[in-house]
């Protein structure tokens, strides 16, 4: 298998998603890089060591007890028959639960407890999972002793700063167009938002595999044949994108911790959790190359400089539905008057920025001219008094005239 993957036009680093152990089958993050194959290998080497470390202390514990029990006899044989009953019945006491947990651990054990089938046992374990998990949910989901928090938010920023990813860069092989494939699209993205809400990891598992179905369908009833795995994974990565699930990585670390081993080794529970689990891998590592972009448009992308052209109009096909189009056309109106809105406040912005400068620049001006010509204002003068008026200072004016009458 090839050390780059470009199928369908997705850059993935195949030998990071790859089992570590070199099966050539995909690893899941959760199960240390190991594929469901090599995990459930794994797990069954601990568990007989376990059992096997677990076998050889009840052996030690029971020749201890032994050991004991004959030192305790030599010394003290010449005690009462009754203190020797009692510490008889002490012995055979303690040797009873020591083999009762060599008979647990024993091949006999392990045999018998074959015989109860495996679809008891597995909806025993999942009624206990439910019952427990359901009572310590709130305290074992995104504990405070973990960073899934921080993971979380991590996650939720870098999907957002990808909205602009559109189907055709990650190559999916789904037309919304088509009224059954968007119905299919929409429930997926419920499925995978509505995992957040369930509280036992079996039903979380359950949105996930529920999901996934739903996104087989839609590649199916587009290319009107089965989809295949290659097709899967671009178009979960998408739906991921789109639906931006809510606490995603508390989500999948929770199940991890406590869901039951059997049904993330195996079965198509399994098979979807390790695929989304990669899906989220590739979002955390997407870069230009993965989208075949150049670097240049895809720090314009991600700053929001800019978004990727739709598709215009006149290259529609004839059977596209009237309301797609008016769609898109309503979308490039908006875009046009986001884009008027934004040279107007521009605009605005810089008007008011003159305005100030004026404001200032004449207030400077009128300090200047008051500073150079101070204004002097002098007492207000006294009112001068009428010349007939009777006033003392008037005494030195000469008398009125005296009208004369001359004699014709």
């Amino acid at each position: 298998m090839s050390q780059k993957s470009e199928r369908r036009g997705i850059h993935v680093d195949q030998s990071e998603l790859l089992c570590k152990k070199g099966c050539g089958y995909y690893g899941n993050p959760a199960w240390q890089g190991f594929c469901s194959k090599c995990w459930r290998e794994e797990y069954h080497k601990a568990r007989q060591k376990q059992i096997q470390d677990d076998w050889e202390l009840a052996e030690r514990l029971q020749r201890e007890e032994e050991e004991a029990y004959a030192s305790s006899q030599s010394t003290q044989g010449a005690q009462s028959l009754t203190f020797s009953k009692f510490e008889e019945k002490k012995t055979n006491e303690k040797t009873r639960k020591v083999t009762t947990v060599k008979k647990f651990f024993s091949a006999s054990s392990r045999t018998g407890a074959k015989k109860v089938s495996p679809e008891k046992v597995e909806k025993a374990m999942d009624q206990i999972e439910k019952y427990i998990m359901t009572r310590l949910y709130k305290y074992v989901f995104c504990p405070e002793t973990t960073d899934d928090e921080k993971k979380d938010l991590v996650v939720q920023k870098r999907i957002r700063a990808l909205h602009w990813v559109t189907p055709q860069m990650l190559c999916v092989p789904v037309n919304e167009e088509i009224p059954e494939v968007s119905d299919m699209v929409v429930k997926a993205i419920t499925d995978i938002i509505e995992m957040d809400s369930k509280r036992v990891p079996r039903d979380k598992l359950a949105c996930i595999t529920q999901c996934s179905k739903h996104i087989f369908n839609a590649i199916k009833i587009t290319k009107n044949e089965p989809a295949s795995a290659d097709d899967f994974l671009p178009t979960l990565i998408y739906i991921v994108l789109k639906g931006n699930p809510p606490r995603l990585q508390s989500n999948i670390q929770y199940i991890t911790r406590f869901c039951n081993p059997s049904r993330l080794m195996t079965g198509e529970d399994g098979y979807y959790f390790t695929n989304l689990c990669c899906a989220v891998a590739f979002i955390e590592k997407l870069d230009a190359q993965s989208l075949n972009l150049s670097q240049e448009d895809f720090d314009r992308y991600m700053s929001g400089q800019t978004s990727p052209k739709k598709q215009e109009s006149e290259n529609w096909s004839s059977d596209v539905c009237l309301g797609v189009k008016q769609m898109y056309k309503n979308l490039d109106l908006l875009s046009q008057l986001n884009e008027r809105q934004e040279r107007i406040v521009s605009e605005a912005k810089k008007l008011e920025k003159d305005l100030i400068d004026w404001t200032d620049g004449i207030t400077k001006e009128v300090q200047d001219i008051v500073e150079k010509y101070p204004l002097e204002i002098k007492p207000k003068n006294q009112p001068l008094a009428a010349i007939d008026s009777e006033n003392v200072e008037n005494d030195k004016l000469p008398p009125p005239l005296q009208p004369q009458v001359y004699a014709g």
